[in-house]
């Protein structure tokens, strides 16, 4: 099928037309580069496999409660309609959950357009070859990228619905971002009566990587994709230390602790272990960094406790002196 998708995509009078120089390049470069273009492009959906993924994502998935999932407007369209799909983007989350609620429903499964930051490494292979995802390069002004995009998505809405994020990429403010129309352009050049644009939203109470998008605000830089996953599984399966610590324990380190620093000295609000732990554990709690269970302690923030370590660490330390 990826044959016949890409002879026709060559075939496309845009195509032939930016081939004999129509757009200003041709002869050998001009074909290379769309030949690579269209290369990027090719993808194909193994949906056994790409069903089987929520196994290793499981960790992930756990923490998503689905609620309230209206699709008949969906079901109602599926049977007669070529199906866009365009959803608000606020997770990385989206395109693992939304694909799976409609093939739980029954409903065909769609290929996603994604950007092409998502395609290094092994994940990019399972996108290609596993997901039937379509890697996007949102920001380029190439017209042969331009034209072989048009026209791959084109003759792919021949034979699947998609699945697309106006906005680009995630909100890293939690505001709708402004549309980009490139892909609607896209999808009407597939000239097809029976296309009809569904649009989808995900009404997270939560949004899982919370702390890592409240944290950058505005994107500044592209973050390597396997890192914001690890950090994504982090904040779903929590941070466990290796060891635990139990609360008559952490009091009677912290009890040696202030007689060391009485002892220098120091300018402390509390007198004892206890009155310690009880004073700190609860905005502590609060604020995601140290977890209470039965009785112990675990570290959800260690970069943050360190932090807080070395506001007094200058108390600890007998200086040498110099003569």
């Amino acid at each position: 099928m990826q044959d016949e998708i890409s002879e026709a995509v060559l075939a496309n009078q845009d195509v032939v037309k930016y081939l004999r120089g129509g757009y200003g390049d041709s002869g050998p470069q001009a074909r290379e580069k769309i030949n690579e273009y269209l290369d990027e492009l090719r993808t194909t959906q193994r949906h056994k496999f790409y069903r089987a993924l929520q196994h290793p994502l499981y960790p992930i998935l756990r923490k998503i409660e689905r609620l309230h999932e209206n699709l008949h407007y969906v079901a109602n369209a599926v049977g007669k309609h070529r199906i866009v799909y365009a959803s608000n983007h606020k997770s990385h989350c989206d395109y693992l959950v939304e694909p799976l609620v409609l093939d739980d429903n029954g409903i065909r499964p769609p290929l996603i357009v994604a950007g092409i930051n998502l395609f290094g490494g092994p994940l990019g292979l399972i996108h290609k070859h596993v997901t039937g995802a379509i890697p996007i390069r949102r920001a380029t002004k190439d017209a042969a990228y331009l034209i072989i995009f048009k026209a791959y998505v084109a003759e792919v809405l021949k034979r699947h619905d998609l699945f697309f994020y106006p906005e680009g990429g995630r909100s890293y403010s939690g505001e709708l971002k402004a549309s980009k129309t490139g892909l609607f352009n896209a999808a009407l050049s597939a000239e097809r009566a029976n296309l009809v644009i569904i649009p989808v939203a995900v009404a997270y109470d939560l949004v899982l990587e919370d702390h890592i998008l409240a944290h950058q605000s505005v994107k500044k830089r592209q973050r390597p994709f396997g890192r914001e996953v690890a950090e994504m599984v982090r904040y779903a399966v929590g941070y466990r230390s290796r060891a635990f610590v139990t609360r008559r324990d952490l009091e009677s380190r912290i009890d040696r602790l202030i007689e060391e620093l009485f002892a220098r000295h120091a300018n402390l609000g509390v007198t004892s272990g206890r009155q310690a732990v009880e004073e700190a554990a609860e905005p502590l709690e609060t604020r995601g960094i140290v977890v209470a269970e039965r009785g112990r302690f675990r570290v959800r923030e260690r970069t943050v406790l360190k932090y807080y370590a070395r506001t007094i660490e200058h108390l600890l330390v007998t200086t040498g002196r110099t003569h």
